[in-house]
């Protein structure tokens, strides 16, 4: 895998019979440290000229997400286990809690995969069952289907 990679990052959110799908393609970084993977990339919100800074941090059963720009958050997704943190926006702060129950990662020559599940809450209120798929390709070609 070469440092300079394209990372496509689609969310699921299902909650109740409505689901909603987000999906983001953007150049980025990568490293690999003691065994982990390390994904840097910037997103932009509409409406909004600040980017926000994204930090994957990527193992076997476990993930963490860092933002820090207009959003803030530290979010850990740890097979099995339940997380809470804030998540701060320019609307104001939310506590949530990431119940994951699923991080899987598949590695090739040229890919890095993820599969990740979790029950989302808000403010210690259920909203919804996601699920995130991770795709880093160091051969600037990301399945866009």
């Amino acid at each position: 895998m070469t440092s300079e990679i394209l990372l496509k990052i689609s969310g699921l959110q299902m909650a109740d019979q409505d689901s909603d799908t987000i999906e983001t393609i953007s150049p980025g970084t990568y490293y690999n440290r003691n065994g982990k993977h390390y994904f840097i990339y910037e997103d932009v919100t509409e409406g909004f000229e600040q980017p926000t800074e994204n930090r994957i941090k990527l193992k076997q059963g476990y993930m963490e997400l860092h933002k820090k720009g207009l959003t803030n958050v530290h979010m850990v997704f740890e097979k099995d286990k339940k997380n809470v943190t804030y998540y701060y926006t320019p609307y104001g702060s939310l506590l949530i809690g990431i119940d994951t129950t699923k991080v899987e990662v598949t590695e090739t020559e040229s890919t890095i995969t993820a599969e990740i599940e979790y029950a989302l809450e808000i403010n210690n209120e259920f909203v919804a069952d996601c699920h995130i798929s991770i795709e880093a390709s160091s051969d600037k070609k990301v399945d866009l289907s």
